[in-house]
């Protein structure tokens, strides 16, 4: 994985990734009557994502901030760690509420559990419908083809998987693009260099998942930089 020293580093993604989340974005359906979007936010909280987990909480703040004035959207936080340890909060609408409970979780050392977040959100999904789900981990450390069976399922409800893989390792890169792809969901790279990248792209999901392309239309025109290219794009793209 290459480093830079320039905080505003150049995408990590290729330009086909890219177009590929944002194709996938666009197919998130609207909701209605002012409800709130609903996303799963999923976490590998494993001693290898410490550093990075500070990073995850200031995202998720911004996520619920840009969509507040959209009737908002409901966040549910998932996250793995340990031994066969996975929590869940409620469903969630206050990102104050969101960020105490991220700072109170410390990674511990253990294997991943990726299945459990794909099971988890099929059955969220049956009962009210989510959205999206978001994952953001490094490895995968499991049986792929089990993975790509729930992924299969989810995508057969219209749940995507919007993966953000923390690095390159490619085995585990191969596994996270069939997941997405499977969902019919999206997969980017991001490192801490490129962290800006991942927020902008998660408010973006955020932002559709709440009120649409034209909310995403009026917000990348407020906020530009990649969010307006990413709105002109999903313009495009009707």
């Amino acid at each position: 994985m290459n480093k830079s020293n320039d905080k505003l580093a150049p995408v990590v993604s290729t330009n086909a990734e890219v177009k590929a989340f944002l194709n996938q974005v666009a197919k998130i359906p609207k909701t209605g009557n002012g409800s709130r979007g609903r996303l799963l936010f999923a976490i590998d909280a494993t001693l290898s994502r410490e550093s990075t987990w500070d990073l995850a909480s200031q995202i998720q703040s911004e996520m619920f901030i840009a969509t507040k004035d959209l009737g908002g959207l409901e966040v549910q936080l998932a996250f793995y760690r340990g031994f066969g340890e996975m929590k869940v909060t409620k469903w969630l609408s206050d990102p104050d509420e969101l960020v105490k409970k991220m700072n109170l979780v410390r990674c511990v050392a253990g294997r991943t559990q990726i299945r459990k977040v794909l099971r988890h959100t099929l059955k969220e999904t049956k009962q009210q419908k989510v959205n999206a789900l978001v994952f953001v981990g490094d490895v995968i450390e499991e049986d792929i083809d089990e993975l790509g069976h729930l992924s299969g399922q989810l995508g057969l409800i219209g749940t995507p998987v919007f993966i953000f893989q923390d690095g390159e390792e490619p085995i585990s890169k191969r596994g996270f693009q069939d997941i997405a792809r499977l969902s019919n969901g999206a997969y980017s790279t991001f490192n801490a260099d490129s962290a800006a990248q991942l927020s902008e792209l998660l408010r973006a999901v955020a932002v559709f998942s709440a009120g649409g392309v034209s909310a995403l239309t009026s917000y990348g025109k407020k906020i530009g930089g990649r969010a307006l290219q990413i709105s002109n794009q999903m313009t495009k793209q009707k």
